[in-house]
Formats: structure tokens, sequence, C-alpha cells
């Protein structure tokens, strides 16, 4: 998955280049711009510098770095990559107890998925955001878009974008087609969310593959309606466009969860690391985050900014279901991903 960050192809080309050498006691493996010295401040404060950050394009490519010898302490990935890569036994359990806002975290994406099923920690989630139906509100009414089926409306033929990207794709045909949780969907509710994906697909004007291309797409008219991350209608309406974002869709909503992993016989220190995810998950952290487009996964940190910030955000309450991106199994994501690419191509 690529992580949410109105970067472009700078990520991609940003990968395996340390951001600035620093706390040579501290290498974090992670996306570009998450190097951002108001994300860790509290780290600064307690050891007079940022860590050692190296960046990766995807985190398909940072995992075969990882397994292929590169080391670090911590690495920053999505939910879905989990069981990869605790498979891998490249990553160990955190020590919950050394996490003061471990008691704090968002509920809702710290379930037992989360968990790998077991008493033991390997994902510590920090930062998430939703995806929902963004849409040009001079050409497009509330109403329209009061359901997913707007995907399927022949008004917008051509002038429709999902994400090129598994993860959100299904979230949003899990959701279309009735399902809210995909912990443990039926072969029935898997064929039926493909089914639906297929249906759409002629109607697309592309699968926009970073934000940035989104806002463009949208900004000059080529899009009208759009499947996308909560940073770009905050985006666009800084710029002056006439945005909207519509979570209260009838069929549900997305949110989409990123974190880190703590690194087996990683090269650093391992207090350095808890300082770090610590400083992260702290309440001085979240108003920088919210400004980059991320919520804070500590939900005291969070909710301290107010409903007004989050709302403008969209991350603000939502009154139907909601489909968390929790990781799941890597047999349901293989066989997910295989039917998106066969979609994409036309089949």
């Amino acid at each position: 998955m690529t992580h949410r960050f109105l970067l472009g192809t700078a990520t991609a080309l940003a990968f395996a280049l340390p951001a600035f050498a620093q706390d040579d006691d501290l290498l974090v493996f992670d996306y570009s711009g998450f190097e951002d010295p108001s994300f860790h401040q509290p780290y600064i404060d307690q050891h007079g510098e940022s860590p050692t950050f190296v960046f990766f394009g995807d985190e398909d490519e940072a995992f075969q770095r990882l397994v292929s010898g590169f080391r670090s302490d911590v690495t920053h990935i999505c939910a879905g990559s989990v069981p990869r890569w605790q498979a891998s036994g490249i990553i160990e359990a955190w020590d919950t107890g050394r996490i003061p806002a471990f008691g704090d975290l968002d509920g809702s994406l710290l379930g037992e998925d989360v968990m790998a099923g077991t008493a033991e920690l390997f994902f510590l989630p920090t930062d998430y955001g939703s995806t929902a139906v963004t849409y040009n509100t001079d050409e497009v009414t509330a109403e329209q878009v009061a359901s997913l089926q707007v995907f399927n409306d022949p008004a917008f033929a051509g002038r429709l974008s999902i994400p090129d990207n598994v993860d959100d794709a299904y979230a949003l045909a899990y959701l279309a087609t009735g399902v809210s949780d995909w912990s443990d969907v039926s072969d029935a509710q898997f064929e039926a969310a493909t089914d639906w994906l297929r249906s759409i697909h002629e109607n697309l004007r592309t699968y926009w593959t970073d934000p940035g291309e989104l806002g463009q797409l949208m900004g000059s008219g080529e899009v009208l309606v759009a499947w996308a991350w909560n940073e770009v209608p905050v985006a666009l309406a800084d710029e002056g466009f006439p945005v909207g974002f519509e979570r209260n869709t009838t069929e549900g909503t997305s949110v989409w969860l990123c974190g880190y992993v703590n690194m087996a016989d990683g090269p650093g220190s391992e207090d350095k690391t808890y300082d770090y995810v610590n400083a992260l998950l702290d309440v001085a952290s979240a108003q920088p985050l919210i400004e980059g487009g991320f919520g804070s996964a500590n939900t005291v940190a969070l909710n301290a900014l107010g409903a007004e910030t989050l709302e403008a955000n969209g991350l603000g309450e939502v009154t139907v279901p909601v489909l968390a991106q929790l990781p799941i199994s890597n047999e349901q994501r293989q066989r997910q991903a295989e039917a998106f690419e066969r979609i994409k191509a036309g089949f």
C-alpha cells in the first residue's frame, strides 16, 4: 500500500535515501514526509535531535529490502501488510507496558486482527484516515452522492475515479454490497464485491495512484466523483475548489490504519525505539499530524483537537457503518489483489 501523503512521485524518488542522519542510535524506515520534526517533537526534546530516517517507496519494496538484509529499528507500515511481516519473523512484539498511551488507543483500530489473534501486539497503530466520496459540489448534488451506487450512475460515466489500491477498492466494493466487516467474508461476499468492482470499471476515468494526481483530475473537471482519502478534499478546499466529502453514504464509509512495527534485531537502541513511537502518540503530536492529513490513533490526543477540527479534516463522527481496514489473512488479500488486477486489465 502506498501511504497517504500529498507527495506524488517524490516518494518513489526518495526511497533508500536518508532524509538526514542525526541520532545514530535509532534508524526509522519510513515514507518520505514522516521525518517532519513536529510529528515527533517530544523525542527531540528528550534526545536533542531526530532519529535517522531512511525512506522507501512502498511496503512491498520495504519488505524485500528488510528480508534481504537491510536493518532498521522501527518501520512504518499499514495494517494490511501486518500478517506477512509477522509471518516472516522480521518483527517482534511490542511491550505495551512501555507505551503510556496504549490504553488510550482507539478501540476500533486495535481489534483482534491488529493483535494478530494473540496476546501479543506486533503492530502499533499511530495514524489513520478516512476514505469516502469526494465530489465537485458545483456539478454534483449531495443527493447524487448519498449512496455508493453513484459509481454505477451512467450520468457520471467517464468522470469517476477510485484508488489504484486493492485495500481501498475492496473496502468500497464490500460496503457497496452490504459488508462492513471484512475480517471473515464468505466466498459469496467476495464474489459479490468483485462483481461490483467489475461493474463500475467501464464508468471510471482512471484508477488514481496518488492524491496529487487526483487533485489535478478533480481540479481540471475531468473527474467529478472519487473514492478518496480525507486529505484530498481538505487540500482542494484550501485551494478554493468547490468540494464535498460525503462520509455518511447509505452503505457506510471506510477508515485506513497505519502504524509501526518493532524490527527484530534492530541495530540501534530499543529504548529510543519506544521513545520515538511514544512521541508520535503524544498529545503534542496530534495537531501536526492532522495538519499533514493524519488522525492520531490516540483518542485522547485526537479528541483534544475538538470536533470542529476533526470534521474539517474529514475525521468527524459518522452515523453509518464503518469498514475498518484492519489486517486480513494473506490468502484473502492475495485473492483480492489477483481479482483487482484482472478487473483493471478489463477481465
